[in-house]
């Protein structure tokens, strides 16, 4: 029975986790990022993920909704900054009054408004900080779809390399299998013993078929931030492959400074530039609603045609404008009686402002909150993942390692064996699944600060 170590040697080779490579931060320039202007991500060094980051950049329907209402806004410039349109009246006299010089037969009049000065220019001023903020409505749904795209992605890598290792087991419990069965047609062992191996294997193809169900949420998922299909199918993720040899890969090494990353999401998160927006949009509204009492001007020009006197003076002595159309020009303004409804415009607008601000801060304390929880989870993973590396994994892999020795030597029981292998399965399991974590943590950061994550030396 001396096969079994060298046996399970040889499939315990391939349970070895993969780890991800070490982060970079890609230029705004890079055309991977398409659309996006100012933010910045890491990619890890992942071709796989880059390409599926900048197919969601360029197809997700939610990116496309935020351009397209950004365009819009834009067109709102023209609008803001336009004249008032023109008022033109016609008059048609029923019985045309007589003048000196004929009968007036009715006229043509043209007006135009005309805003006191500031006020057009404040209202352009206005719609184009909210042009501007729709624009960083735009950044900010980019910085999500990538975070998602990301959150999506080490799920699945989480469930490939989980699925695979649960390969992996259960041909080590077959192997277990045919051992039992080899000792027990020997006489040496006992029929239970590959029964136990029997219910074994199947609780390990079962933890497998629901990680299938898993992976064809988290495939769904990834699908939709490509507006691809749901059922479009998504090659295994593989993040690598970790040397037998220790220590395992570096990951992407962190610097958890709250006080830089705060200033990092204070100055790159577009949520912070999306309310600092508001509060200009907000001032602008102030000084318009304080010009708005001030009187607009209307000009005006009109049109009278006049007939030929046709009275017996007239025929007799005719004047010598006799006939001539008349024209004028005038001059107005608006005036402002209603006070209350100017002053009523007035506190509306500086009680916007202040709303405003009040968003701002809270705004800025949510950057904060979410720094300060990425970098608290990202510390916790890290721990938990050097514990598995440098403790729980080898200690497990020795443990199930005398097992099957003693199990070959006959000195202890199969449940002892499944014991140890249950045992190492959970290990694996678990520091795949942190790795994962670890992996979305970063994300989340990425997300929390608004550009990719600042590398450190190691």
């Amino acid at each position: 029975m001396n096969i079994l170590p060298a046996a399970v040697a040889s499939l315990s080779a391939g349970l070895l986790l993969s780890a991800p490579a070490p982060v970079h931060a890609e230029p705004a320039g890079d055309p991977r990022i398409g659309l996006l202007a100012e933010t910045t991500y890491a990619d890890n060094g992942d071709p796989t993920l880059a390409a599926l980051i900048g197919e969601a950049l360029e197809r997700n329907p939610g990116i496309r909704e935020a351009e397209l209402s950004s365009v819009a806004a834009r067109h709102r410039i023209a609008q803001a900054t336009a004249l008032p349109d023109p008022t033109v009246s016609l008059t048609v006299h029923g019985q045309p009054p007589e003048t000196r010089v004929g009968p007036q037969r009715g006229g043509i009049a043209v007006q135009q408004a005309l805003p006191w000065f500031g006020k057009r220019a404040d209202r352009g001023t206005v719609a184009r900080t909210r042009a501007d903020a729709r624009d960083a409505l735009v950044e900010a749904q980019r910085a999500a779809v990538v975070r998602d795209v990301k959150v999506a992605y080490y799920e699945l890598a989480y469930l490939d390399r989980a699925i695979a290792v649960a390969d992996q087991e259960a041909d080590l419990l077959r192997l277990y299998e045919a051992l039992a069965e080899a000792r027990y047609s020997q006489g040496t062992g006992l029929q239970q013993s590959v029964v136990k191996l029997q219910a074994e294997v199947t609780r390990i193809l079962s933890r497998r078929d629901a990680l299938l169900q898993e992976r064809i949420a988290a495939e769904a998922e990834l699908n939709a931030l490509r507006d691809r299909p749901a059922h479009d199918p998504l090659p295994a993720i593989r993040l690598g492959t970790r040397p037998t040899t220790r220590p395992p890969p570096t990951r992407p090494l962190t610097d958890t400074d709250d006080e830089r990353l705060r200033e990092l999401g204070r100055a790159h998160r577009p949520e912070v530039r999306v309310a600092r927006l508001h509060m200009e949009t907000e001032r602008g509204n102030v000084r318009l609603a304080r010009r708005e009492p001030w009187p607009d001007i209307v000009l005006g020009a009109a049109w009278s045609p006049v007939g030929d006197r046709r009275d017996r003076a007239g025929r007799l002595v005719p004047p010598g404008d006799n006939g001539r159309d008349q024209f004028s020009v005038s001059v107005g303004v608006r005036i402002p009686l209603q006070r209350g409804r100017y002053a009523a415009g007035v506190r509306e607008a500086a009680a916007r402002l202040d709303a405003a601000r009040a968003a701002f801060r809270r705004t800025v304390n949510d950057v904060d909150v979410a720094v300060r929880a990425a970098g608290a989870r990202l510390t916790t993973i890290d721990e938990r993942i050097r514990q598995h590396e440098r403790a729980l994994v080898p200690q497990a892999e020795q443990a199930l390692r005398a097992a099957e020795a003693a199990y070959s030597a006959g000195t202890v029981d199969v449940l002892d064996l499944l014991d140890s292998e249950e045992m190492l399965l959970d290990a694996r399991l678990a520091l795949a699944r942190l790795e994962a974590d670890y992996m979305q943590a970063l994300a989340d950061m990425e997300r929390a600060i608004g550009t990719a994550f600042p590398e450190v030396s190691s």
